[in-house]
This record gives structure tokens, sequence and C-alpha cells, in this order.
């Protein structure tokens, strides 16, 4: 079942009386638990993809339709550097309740399955950037929403940090069974978490392939060392590098 299916989406920004125009025509799918990366060169638009999918833009052309409800998480990790772990994670809870949430068996679980256990009481400041991605992630999974939207949540960090992320995000996403949209410009990053690929052009971006990596799952790291990934990866630079 598509859970959300774009078609012809347009958008352009307006700033001292010139269009620029961002996006062109996007057309794409996603079905449920379905793990969709989006990928294309820096400033081609797909952060602003991202935000129309999740109601904060509006596009001047195309349709958006989405079954269920999203998570909407940005680049920086946003966490309350005056509240702990615990107390970051639980937030959407307290939001809800409209009380402050102590000692949930739910929120305590999680954080023990998301890697944080022990770290309960540690401000922000106290984390790695891993930590902190990791506490971003919870919090936006505590929303309880259908659809999670992570826009380069890796970018930030070092490369050993990002493949510990990377494996440990495919493990949350098989546990959990949340469709997710995943924006990068990492093509590894891309091919390695996807069960499909959209590779934008340069802006205006316009849709120029759309491809299935089909690797077996659960997949070890191992696989970006494959001939047929590095074959993959060669043929997606080949089509960003022809573009710019």
């Amino acid at each position: 079942m598509k859970v959300i299916e774009i078609s012809g989406l347009n958008k352009s920004f307006f700033k001292d009386g010139q269009e620029m125009k961002v996006l062109q025509d996007i057309s794409l799918s996603v079905k449920k638990n379905e793990f969709v990366s989006v990928v294309g060169p820096s400033g081609c638009g797909k952060s602003t993809l991202l935000r129309a999918i999740a109601g904060l833009i509006e596009p001047e052309l195309g349709e958006i339709s989405i079954i269920g409800e999203t998570s909407y998480l940005q680049q920086k990790t946003l966490l309350m550097p005056w509240r702990n772990v615990y107390e970051n994670a639980s937030l959407p809870l307290e939001i809800k309740s409209g009380k402050k949430i102590q000692d949930d068996k739910h929120v305590l679980h999680l954080i023990s399955e998301f890697g944080l256990k022990g770290f309960e009481e540690h401000m922000p400041g106290e984390l790695s950037g891993g930590m902190a991605k990791r506490v971003t992630i919870l919090r936006s999974y505590l929303e309880d929403r259908d659809i999670l939207l992570l826009d380069e949540p890796f970018s930030s960090l070092d490369a050993i940090s990002r493949k510990q992320m990377q494996q440990w995000l495919l493990g949350i996403w098989r546990e959990h069974k949340k469709t997710v949209v995943f924006v990068t410009h990492d093509i590894d990053e891309a091919l390695y978490l996807s069960d499909k690929v959209y590779i934008l052009s340069q802006r205006p971006a316009v849709v120029t392939e759309e491809l299935e990596p089909g690797f077996e799952r659960p997949r070890a790291y191992d696989i970006v060392y494959s001939p047929d990934f590095i074959n993959m990866k060669k043929n997606v630079e080949k089509s960003l590098l022809s573009d710019s």
C-alpha cells in the first residue's frame, strides 16, 4: 500500500522579486514500511521536498497524498539543553498528556533499546554526536507517527560514527517497522539503507532516476564492498556528474 504519493510537484522561492525554481515536476511514491532515500547534490532541493511532504510549505503545482501522520527530523538535533536524555525523549508524551512524565517504563525500555541505557540523566552537552542523534530519533519515534522524515540526520558525524549509526538505524527500522523517507547527498548511505532510491538533479530538481538496490536484508555493512554495490554506486555517480 502506498502511504506517500507525489505527482507533478513544483516549488519556487522568491527573493528581491527574482524567482528561484527549486522543484520541477517531482513525482514519487513510498509504500508502507518502506525505507526510501532521496539523494542529490547539495542545494538541489532535497530538504525542500521533505518539508513539502511534512506540510511545512505549500507547492505551487502538484499533489501530495499521505496516508498517516508524519514526524519530521531536521538536520540539527534541537535537543533542549536544560533537559536530560530522559526528559528530552519523553517530551512528546509530556506534550500529549499535559503533565511531566516520570519513570515511564515504555520510555525507559526504548532508551535501552536505542542504546542509551545509563545515560538517562545526562544532559545534551555531555553526549557524543551519535548519541544526541539517537535521542532525537527516539523523541521522533515517541511522537507515534506512521512516517519518519529524516533530513540528513548523520551529516555532522565522523565517518566511523556515521557507519555505526547507519547500522543502528537499520536495526531500529527493522524492529519497529516504520515508513522512512531519508534525505542524503551520500550515495553509499542511500544504497546501503534503502529499499528504493530517488536521484535528483541539480536545481531545479527533477527525478532523473528511480532504482531499487535489491540487496538482501538484514544487511551487513560489508555489502558496500561487493561488486554489485560498487557498480551501482558508479552508475549513480555518473548520473549525478552528467547533470552537473
